[in-house]
């Protein structure tokens, strides 16, 4: 349910009888003052200004003609033209005890799902994932969660970089440990950043190896059986390396899902013909070039855009427009969301230009880019290792594993070690996810072990504990959740409090859905495990002096908050425990 489209809906109507012309989108807000009421509509000021009339008897006017008989017990005006509805206890019970009945908990399925194509992840297959892939990674999974929770069809797409010169470096440091003897996966392969490291020192410093890399190239590119072999061998481990990562972050990403820049190979000459075709890529210096005046500089100096290099090579530009050709056009694509560092804005707007000039995006298509900023260390500078280096993604999961195992052993504990462990692997995890989602997507991030394995605040360790605590009632009271069976019955402030909220998840993820923004979920799972923790120290439960079917209402609404953050987590990929 989302009682907020409802409302905009009834005002859409109720301003259309009273004579408001079309083009006047009333605002619906959730009231934070309970005298203002649960919700305020704003149609009437913007409405009497284009009509030159009194904002309070145009208010006046929209009230008289608002049917909400079915969810509010008054409405009336308040300040320069607001509207102010007080919903009725028993619709925000009845909307509670079918919420309570349903597996997605009142939110419903899109009327006309959409086809969505997101791509994230999408490391370089030449390095083990590093923290500068986690954003993409978890900000990803998480937006696709809910998409699919919403009834979107949705095509993951892991555009991982396996082409282009450095494979070439790589395949031809390959084969030299070939011919010693060396066991590549078990060996040489079982550290990729070492592997590239000496791959690149002798690139850059060994007489003949680059010309013999540049050669590896060219005969990869042309379908050379020598080269596609040791290239199909390098491959096979990063990816077995990137599959470990996606396993230890819960994430839903699978081998099915990659869409490699070599998967678009047999694309890219017939792109750059047609660019050629249409004039929108011209020969520059050898190269074929885009020059796009909509991103000209100051000085009205178009946009350089390099779809082909002068030796006849290609680049990302390339394969991401081969990637919009394939999406749009033949997955058919409606949206088309991509999920990469900020510092790549101006690349993806040269993209979607070019690509809809040449008919590669269908003007049905959306093409969402959808920046995120960079996480920190403690210095504000990019996050690294003590001595400068990369950041192993996999190294950090286990470390923070480790901490929360830490953490949780000051904590008094009748569990089995190998329980606490899988506690400590949820937590640890569950961190450094919620950490990251929590923020705003664009913004940049300090990384600070004390605070997201903290256990107050917005943590994932103080809302998983916070689920715990609920389902600890149920342990208590001796009642198995599932067989609740009475009303639900909204009498005290805090019982409103934490209903309206409970009521708010539709709403909630169709703004994450629409804008990609994870931190919106993130902020309501901590709202609403505050708020319950404000009824539950208002509202007994277990009590001897509480009447049976107070207690059933409230036991059924800790229920739902219950089922409501284990929800919200899973579509985070965040994973809950029974105790702790």
């Amino acid at each position: 349910m989302n009682i907020k489209s409802i409302l905009i809906e009834k005002a859409l109507s109720a301003m259309a009888a009273a004579g408001i012309p079309e083009g006047t989108n009333p605002a619906v807000t959730q009231s934070t003052r309970a005298q203002f009421g649960d919700y305020q509509i704003n149609g009437a000021m913007g409405a009497a200004k284009a009509l030159k009339t009194n904002p309070r008897e145009l208010a006046q006017k929209i009230i008289d003609n608002l049917d909400v008989s079915d969810l509010a017990a008054k409405t009336e005006i308040a300040g320069p033209g607001f509207i102010n509805i007080h919903l009725k206890p028993e619709f925000l019970a009845t909307s509670l005890e079918a919420a309570n009945q349903d597996a997605k908990l009142g939110v419903a399925e899109h009327a006309q799902a959409k086809n969505v194509v997101v791509d994230f992840s999408s490391p370089n297959l030449a390095k083990e994932m590093h923290v500068g892939h986690l954003r993409s990674t978890i900000i990803g999974d998480a937006v696709v969660r809910a998409l699919e929770f919403r009834g979107d069809k949705v095509t993951r797409q892991n555009h991982v970089g396996d082409w282009g010169t450095q494979f070439g470096m790589l395949i031809a440091h390959l084969e030299d440990m070939l011919a010693q003897g060396i066991d590549l996966e078990n060996v040489a392969l079982a550290d990729l950043e070492t592997f590239y490291r000496d791959a690149k020192k002798r690139f850059d410093d060994e007489e003949g190896f680059s010309d013999k890399a540049r050669d590896y190239v060219v005969k990869l590119q042309g379908g050379d059986a020598h080269c596609q072999k040791l290239w199909q061998l390098f491959i096979d481990t990063s990816v077995k390396h990137s599959e470990e990562v996606y396993k230890k972050l819960n994430v839903t990403l699978t081998r099915d899902d990659i869409m490699a820049e070599s998967a678009y190979n047999d694309r890219l000459a017939g792109i750059i013909e047609l660019l050629k075709e249409k004039n929108i890529a011209v020969e520059d210096q050898g190269a074929q070039v885009v020059f796009l005046d909509e991103l000209a500089n100051k000085d009205g100096e178009p946009s350089v855009f390099i779809v082909q290099k002068s030796g006849g090579g290609f680049l990302y530009a390339t394969t991401d427009l081969a990637a919009c050709d394939y999406r749009s056009n033949e997955l058919g694509a409606e949206r088309i969301l991509i999920f990469v560092d900020a510092r790549q804005s101006l690349h993806f707007n040269q993209v979607e230009l070019t690509a809809r000039k040449a008919g590669l995006l269908r003007d049905e298509t959306s093409y969402e880019f959808c920046p995120f900023g960079t996480m920190m260390g403690s210095d504000g500078k990019p996050f690294k290792t003590r001595t400068g280096g990369t950041v192993k993604l996999a190294e950090l999961l286990d470390e923070a594993v480790s901490r929360a195992s830490e953490k949780l052993a000051d904590r008094a504990s009748e569990l089995s070690e190998e329980a606490r462990a899988e506690i400590a692997r949820k937590v640890g995890i569950g961190a450094v996810k919620y950490a990251d989602l929590s923020k705003h997507r664009t913004s940049d991030y300090i990384f600070n072990w004390d605070t997201m394995l903290s256990f107050e605040g917005a943590t994932a360790p103080y809302l998983q504990y916070a689920y715990t605590r609920v389902r600890s009632i149920f342990r208590k009271a001796g009642v198995d959740s599932a067989a609740l069976s009475g009303s639900i019955s909204i009498v005290e402030p805090q019982e409103k409090a934490l209903a309206l909220k409970l009521l708010q998840l539709e709403e909630v993820l169709d703004l994450m859905i629409g804008e990609a923004t994870p931190h919106v979920l993130c902020g309501y799972l901590y709202e609403l495990a505050s708020l319950y923790m404000t009824f539950y120290e208002a509202c007994p439960i277990l009590k001897d002096d509480v009447a049976a079917e107070v207690r059933e209402s409230r036991l059924l609404l800790c229920n739902l908050v219950a089922k409501t953050l284990h929800t919200g987590l899973d579509l985070l990929g965040i994973e809950v425990m029974e105790q702790m």
